[in-house]
Protein backbone atom coordinates (compact mmCIF):
# COMPACT_ATOMS: atom_id res chain seq x y z
CA UNK A 1 0.00 0.00 0.00
CA UNK A 2 1.40 3.22 -1.32
CA UNK A 3 1.72 6.27 1.70
CA UNK A 4 -0.02 9.66 0.37
CA UNK A 5 1.90 12.75 1.27
CA UNK A 6 -1.02 13.50 3.65
CA UNK A 7 -1.02 10.13 5.90
CA UNK A 8 3.08 10.74 5.41
CA UNK A 9 2.67 13.72 7.37
CA UNK A 10 -0.47 13.13 9.23
CA UNK A 11 1.88 10.03 11.14
CA UNK A 12 4.39 12.64 11.18
CA UNK A 13 3.02 15.45 13.18
CA UNK A 14 2.94 13.48 16.75
CA UNK A 15 6.55 12.60 16.32
CA UNK A 16 6.82 16.74 15.79
CA UNK A 17 4.55 18.07 18.22
CA UNK A 18 7.11 15.91 20.55
CA UNK A 19 10.16 17.34 19.37
CA UNK A 20 8.64 21.08 19.47
CA UNK A 21 7.96 20.24 23.06
CA UNK A 22 11.18 18.30 23.78
CA UNK A 23 12.98 21.08 22.78
CA UNK A 24 11.23 23.90 24.58
CA UNK A 25 11.33 21.89 27.80
CA UNK A 26 15.30 21.89 27.79
CA UNK A 27 15.45 25.52 27.21
CA UNK A 28 15.24 27.72 29.96
CA UNK A 29 12.49 30.62 30.72
CA UNK A 30 14.00 33.96 30.34
CA UNK A 31 13.65 36.07 32.64
CA UNK A 32 14.84 39.97 33.29
CA UNK A 33 18.50 39.66 35.01
CA UNK A 34 18.80 40.29 38.69
CA UNK A 35 20.12 43.81 39.14
CA UNK A 36 21.25 45.42 41.93
CA UNK A 37 19.23 47.41 44.93
CA UNK A 38 20.05 50.57 43.31
CA UNK A 39 21.32 51.82 40.30
CA UNK A 40 23.42 54.88 38.56
CA UNK A 41 24.63 57.13 40.98
CA UNK A 42 22.39 54.62 43.36
CA UNK A 43 19.24 57.08 42.11
CA UNK A 44 17.38 54.57 40.86
CA UNK A 45 16.18 51.36 42.31
CA UNK A 46 16.58 48.55 40.57
CA UNK A 47 12.89 47.02 41.20
CA UNK A 48 11.69 50.18 39.32
CA UNK A 49 13.45 49.86 36.10
CA UNK A 50 13.24 45.81 35.95
CA UNK A 51 9.07 46.01 34.85
CA UNK A 52 10.25 47.49 31.42
CA UNK A 53 13.55 45.86 30.76
CA UNK A 54 13.95 42.67 28.39
CA UNK A 55 14.55 39.26 29.36
CA UNK A 56 18.06 38.40 29.25
CA UNK A 57 21.15 36.58 30.72
CA UNK A 58 23.58 39.16 32.23
CA UNK A 59 23.52 42.70 33.09
CA UNK A 60 25.86 45.21 32.93
CA UNK A 61 25.85 48.85 34.30
CA UNK A 62 28.39 51.33 33.37
CA UNK A 63 28.52 54.48 35.41
CA UNK A 64 30.62 57.80 35.02
CA UNK A 65 31.43 59.73 38.11
CA UNK A 66 28.70 62.32 38.71
CA UNK A 67 30.85 65.33 38.04
CA UNK A 68 29.45 68.46 36.65
CA UNK A 69 32.25 70.89 37.39
CA UNK A 70 32.50 73.00 34.01
CA UNK A 71 29.92 73.56 30.74
CA UNK A 72 29.36 70.35 29.30
CA UNK A 73 30.32 67.91 31.96
CA UNK A 74 28.23 65.07 30.96
CA UNK A 75 28.14 62.12 33.17
CA UNK A 76 26.37 58.96 31.57
CA UNK A 77 24.88 55.42 33.61
CA UNK A 78 23.86 53.00 30.73
CA UNK A 79 22.33 49.49 31.92
CA UNK A 80 23.08 46.83 29.20
CA UNK A 81 21.60 43.34 28.84
CA UNK A 82 23.35 40.89 26.48
CA UNK A 83 25.69 44.03 25.65
CA UNK A 84 22.89 45.72 24.33
CA UNK A 85 21.60 49.29 25.76
CA UNK A 86 18.28 49.50 27.70
CA UNK A 87 18.46 51.89 30.50
CA UNK A 88 20.32 55.45 30.51
CA UNK A 89 20.06 58.09 32.40
CA UNK A 90 22.55 61.38 31.62
CA UNK A 91 23.34 64.75 33.35
CA UNK A 92 24.17 67.47 31.35
CA UNK A 93 25.77 71.03 32.36
CA UNK A 94 24.80 74.04 30.79
CA UNK A 95 26.05 77.64 31.28
CA UNK A 96 23.08 79.36 29.75
CA UNK A 97 19.15 78.15 30.09
CA UNK A 98 19.05 78.75 26.48
CA UNK A 99 21.36 75.92 26.05
CA UNK A 100 18.78 73.75 26.58
CA UNK A 101 17.42 72.41 23.42
CA UNK A 102 14.91 69.74 23.39
CA UNK A 103 13.57 70.48 19.65
CA UNK A 104 15.03 66.75 18.63
CA UNK A 105 12.47 64.97 20.84
CA UNK A 106 9.21 67.38 18.93
CA UNK A 107 8.65 64.11 16.62
CA UNK A 108 7.99 61.84 19.84
CA UNK A 109 5.25 64.66 20.59
CA UNK A 110 5.92 65.17 24.15
CA UNK A 111 3.77 65.80 27.12
CA UNK A 112 4.81 68.23 29.88
CA UNK A 113 5.53 66.58 33.39
CA UNK A 114 5.70 68.80 36.76
CA UNK A 115 9.23 68.30 37.38
CA UNK A 116 12.32 70.20 38.05
CA UNK A 117 11.90 74.14 36.69
CA UNK A 118 10.52 72.31 33.49
CA UNK A 119 10.22 68.93 32.29
CA UNK A 120 8.90 66.51 29.54
CA UNK A 121 7.75 63.11 28.96
CA UNK A 122 7.69 60.91 25.47
CA UNK A 123 6.62 56.96 24.78
CA UNK A 124 10.25 55.98 25.85
CA UNK A 125 12.24 58.92 27.57
CA UNK A 126 12.00 61.64 29.48
CA UNK A 127 13.71 65.43 30.23
CA UNK A 128 13.80 67.88 32.55
CA UNK A 129 16.00 70.89 33.73
CA UNK A 130 17.00 72.12 37.47
CA UNK A 131 18.51 75.49 37.89
CA UNK A 132 21.31 75.23 40.09
CA UNK A 133 22.50 78.74 40.33
CA UNK A 134 20.83 81.52 39.04
CA UNK A 135 22.91 84.15 36.62
CA UNK A 136 23.51 87.02 38.65
CA UNK A 137 22.76 89.11 35.21
CA UNK A 138 21.14 87.76 31.82
CA UNK A 139 24.74 88.49 30.23
CA UNK A 140 26.45 85.86 33.03
CA UNK A 141 26.52 82.35 33.38
CA UNK A 142 24.64 80.35 35.64
CA UNK A 143 24.54 76.79 36.23
CA UNK A 144 21.68 74.60 34.10
CA UNK A 145 21.71 70.73 34.77
CA UNK A 146 19.63 69.12 31.85
CA UNK A 147 18.90 65.40 33.00
CA UNK A 148 17.59 62.87 30.74
CA UNK A 149 16.43 59.00 30.98
CA UNK A 150 15.85 57.02 27.97
CA UNK A 151 14.31 53.35 28.12
CA UNK A 152 14.91 51.03 25.18
CA UNK A 153 12.04 48.68 25.41
CA UNK A 154 9.59 47.61 22.55
CA UNK A 155 7.78 50.08 20.31
CA UNK A 156 4.06 50.37 22.06
CA UNK A 157 4.89 49.54 25.55
CA UNK A 158 3.62 51.94 28.11
CA UNK A 159 4.99 50.00 30.85
CA UNK A 160 8.01 52.56 30.86
CA UNK A 161 6.22 55.82 30.23
CA UNK A 162 3.69 54.68 33.17
CA UNK A 163 7.27 55.11 35.68
CA UNK A 164 9.16 57.85 33.91
CA UNK A 165 7.46 60.72 35.89
CA UNK A 166 8.35 58.94 39.29
CA UNK A 167 12.23 58.42 37.58
CA UNK A 168 12.83 61.68 36.82
CA UNK A 169 11.99 62.84 40.31
CA UNK A 170 13.94 60.97 41.54
CA UNK A 171 16.93 61.85 39.48
CA UNK A 172 16.07 65.62 39.84
CA UNK A 173 16.05 65.31 43.63
CA UNK A 174 19.28 63.26 43.94
CA UNK A 175 20.97 65.85 40.90
CA UNK A 176 19.54 68.72 43.50
CA UNK A 177 21.33 66.94 46.45
CA UNK A 178 24.45 65.84 45.21
CA UNK A 179 25.34 69.36 43.50
CA UNK A 180 24.33 71.60 46.42
CA UNK A 181 21.80 73.64 44.07
CA UNK A 182 20.92 76.78 45.89
CA UNK A 183 17.68 76.77 43.65
CA UNK A 184 15.77 74.08 43.79
CA UNK A 185 12.05 74.19 42.46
Amino acid sequence: MRKTGKTFTAALAPLMLIASLTSCSKGETEAVPKLPEQICWNVFPGKDISPFLPTGKSVTIDNDPFVLNESLDEPICSLYIDGNTQFQALARYQDFESGIDWSSFDPAKPERIDVGKKGIMWDDGAAAYIVCEPPKSDATPGKYIDLHIYTFGKPGDRTARKALPTLMKQFVTFAQRELNCTDAP
